[in-house]
């Protein structure tokens, strides 16, 4: 068949460890064999990201802002350890924290299903999506040590010199002091793109924060997420037949364990960072979710939900067989492929996209599947296959559906 001809290109965001090797073999054997691919290539590797003093990640982020559609592979956020075996001028911030707060976006978080791979959470009967807000909080945080006894304040200087001050804590002895903060317009995007996704996706939309503590940091989002809804999406959710549903965070989780799932839990940054592990694999695996960061200026970013697999990394360094399962790095592709040729008016490339996903779906369904998967199925005699082994299985039942 001929391939598949683009013409914006995608921006594509290469990564660090395992995830990087397995983005090399998803390009070789399941897009370039069909697709006359085009990407505007940024390394977000650690190496270069130290190298480029991590201007690398900014120069991505605004490649994005330009072409609209970005697909990025999972990477390292440095911590100790990471400083010294990477031998790295300073401790870098999260190449997605940066990107995130570039974009300004809302990360959405879903579940891949398949047949066989039963929640283990019996009640849930549909995916359970997790909207994560892309700004601020712990994320964007400063911190100090405080060596010994003295008063730590929030302080607040206006433009004019004026002061407020709160006092924080008045310390006795040694201990630790961090600051969050968030903006108004990030909270209005967050909730602007997450009442307009329920309405896209006709589901209804629940929000969790701890406002009964946090009576004005969390308050402020529970109050700004209740007078966009009542002012611009309350006509629009009952003409859908859908809902929008405040709750604490505490009672959120105790709902949502007894829940059937079938809606969008949003969720403050740090909460949809746990929340979207936690969901993912519960639902089976922390490798079959997707996730898109969703910008109110019509960016998207997709990228697999989970880390870069390092002891696989390790291992495979080490010349041993691993078995690391794609799926979310591969739906990471395909669905940046769909947006792509939704936005480009190019019908094939979204059908690409789509015969991608069910290939890898069908792949999994017919008992050929990572180890991962093949410990937790109900499927009988299930075939576990190694990482490139998996990736070429995929391939075959593509080919399949394209012939």
């Amino acid at each position: 068949m001929e391939k598949i001809k683009m013409t914006t290109p995608l921006v594509e965001m290469d990564g660090d460890e395992m995830t990087r090797i397995l983005w090399g073999m998803i390009k070789e054997e399941l897009l370039l064999p069909f697709i006359d691919l085009k990407t505007e290539y940024y390394d977000l590797g650690l190496e270069y990201r130290n190298e480029t003093n991590d201007q690398v990640t900014v120069d991505s982020a605004n490649a994005t802002k330009k072409y609209g559609v970005a697909v990025k592979c999972a990477t390292i956020t440095p911590n100790a350890a990471r400083m010294d075996e990477y031998k790295l001028k300073e401790m870098w911030k999260s190449p997605n924290g940066t990107i995130r707060a570039m974009l300004d976006g809302t990360v959405f978080r879903t579940p891949i299903v398949v047949k066989g791979i039963e929640p283990c959470v019996k009640n849930w009967k549909k995916p359970i999506t997790i909207a994560r807000h892309a700004y601020g909080d712990v994320y964007k945080a400063s911190e100090m040590k405080i060596p010994g006894a003295g008063k730590v304040e929030l302080v607040y200087t206006a433009e004019d010199g004026t002061e407020e001050r709160e006092l924080i804590h008045n310390f006795t002895g040694a201990g630790v002091v961090q600051g969050q903060h968030n903006l108004k317009d990030s909270i209005e995007s967050f909730a602007r793109s997450c009442f307009t996704y329920a309405l896209d996706v006709k589901q209804d939309l629940w929000f969790a924060t701890k406002d009964t503590i946090s009576k004005k940091y969390d308050h402020s989002f529970k109050d700004i997420f209740q007078e966009i809804f009542d002012a611009e999406y309350k006509d629009a959710f009952e003409k859908a037949g859908i809902t929008y549903f405040y709750t604490l965070i505490d009672d959120a989780v105790a709902r949502v364990m007894k829940s059937e799932g079938g809606y969008i839990w949003a969720c403050k940054n740090y909460d949809g960072d746990v929340m979207s592990d936690m969901v993912s694999s519960a639902f089976g695996s922390l490798a079959m979710m997707t996730s898109v960061l969703v910008s109110p200026q019509g960016y998207y970013e997709y990228e697999a939900a989970h880390g870069t697999v390092q002891r696989h990394y390790y291992k495979h360094l080490a010349g041993e067989e691993t078995s690391t399962n794609s799926v979310a790095t591969i739906f990471a592709w395909s669905g940046a492929l769909r947006k792509r040729g939704e936005l480009d008016n190019i019908p094939e490339l979204v059908n690409f996209a789509d015969k991608l996903e069910q290939a890898c779906v069908k792949t999994i369904e017919d008992g050929k599947m990572t180890k991962d998967l093949a410990l937790i199925t109900s499927l009988k005699n299930p075939v576990a296959l190694n990482s490139q082994e998996f990736i070429q299985a995929i391939r075959r039942t593509l080919e399949e559906s394209l012939s």
